[in-house]
């Protein structure tokens, strides 16, 4: 499955300042081998409407209370990072931009709701630089002059507006293309466009990937080099379990492919973005599900020793807290959490 310059405010400079030095802290857990999810993609819409059947009228209907009680449910289980997938789609924003048509949302501006519901709890959340133009065309996006423009207007306007906040530590990009034994050149080139641009505004913060193809990867010096060339700070290889492109049998070979080669860069490090998803009916056709506990139980356990951050796609509509006051998605997700926290995976607040 795929998932994706900002600075003028004279009165934001205090702000940016106090932004950067939280953000130059040392991730959690560093230097340390994962046994706990410590990070979740969200998004305000999922891209795919068959895909978000279950849990996409629901966040279009969430209010501020509902974002702040959702980001409060989260950080109660331990999860200190989240991940936007993305700030923009189909040609319209998720808040309240000078650049685009705003998606209509009962909340107006539920950007700025989390980043201050994250604060408040101690997150830390990578802000999204996409998608800006067709998700659908990753190549296009990511070597069209003109999108690449209004991504970088987008990030100058990101900054500006929520550059202040402490829990904005770093950015994501989610335009991607799969990994065939390397990375295509013009994936590099744009990865360290945005890097670039994400140095220019906030100087500090932390940058990540999340590519797909992971089980493709060459374990030879080529890859190793483009590691070196990759200006990000972490990778978060999707262990793509979900989409049915490797079995959880693969998964920990493959990761520990991966290890070797990181360590040998020393460049970026591993993380993984483990899939508690599962597809109703055809993949990529049909709408996403919680996963199986015993299934994500044992992907997880597959890397626990091999990556230093575990995150996941996602918790928005894929798991809930029993009793939560927002529960959103398909049943099932109250099963998932419960076998997550008895597992020690998350925690029981």
């Amino acid at each position: 499955m795929k998932r994706r310059n900002f600075l003028h405010l004279a009165g934001a400079s205090a702000a940016l300042a106090f932004f950067h030095g939280h953000a130059s802290a040392a991730p959690i857990g560093n230097n340390r081998k994962a046994h706990a999810i410590t990070g979740t993609w969200f998004e305000f819409q999922h891209h795919s409407e068959v895909e978000g059947t279950y849990w996409n009228p629901a966040l279009a209907a969430f209010t501020a209370d509902d974002w702040e009680a959702k980001v409060a449910e989260i950080a109660g289980t331990g999860i200190r990072y989240l991940v936007l997938l993305d700030v923009a789609i189909y040609g319209k924003s998720f808040y309240p931009s000078a650049l685009l048509p705003q998606h209509a949302l009962t909340d107006n501006d539920p950007l700025e709701t989390v980043l201050s519901a994250a604060d408040k709890h101690h997150l830390r959340v990578f802000m999204s630089n996409g998608f800006f133009g067709d998700w659908r065309n990753p190549a296009l996006l990511m070597q069209d002059k003109d999108v690449h423009q209004l991504r970088v207007r987008a990030m100058e306007e990101l900054t500006e507006k929520y550059g202040h906040h402490p829990s904005f530590y770093g950015w994501y990009y989610p335009n991607e293309t799969g990994i065939n034994g390397h990375f295509d050149d013009n994936f590099i080139q744009y990865v360290n466009k945005c890097a670039r641009e994400a140095r220019r505004l906030t100087p500090r913060a932390k940058t990540l990937i999340a590519p797909y193809g992971t089980r493709n990867v060459a374990a030879d010096d080529g890859y190793v080099a483009q590691l070196d060339r990759l200006d990000v700070d972490f990778i978060a290889y999707q262990d793509e379990i979900g989409v049915q492109k490797t079995r959880v049998d693969e998964s920990n070979a493959i990761f520990e492919k991966l290890q070797r080669l990181h360590r040998k860069s020393g460049r970026n490090e591993l993380w993984a973005d483990v899939e508690v998803f599962a597809f109703e009916g055809e993949v990529y056709r049909s709408a996403l599900v919680p996963a199986a506990p015993e299934r994500v139980l044992a992907q997880l356990e597959a890397l626990a020793e091999l990556v230093e951050q575990v995150f996941i796609y996602q918790y928005t509509g894929m798991i809930n807290r029993p009793g939560s006051s927002v529960t959103i998605g398909y049943r099932g997700q109250h099963d998932l959490y419960t076998a997550l926290t008895e597992a020690g995976w998350l925690k029981r607040r």
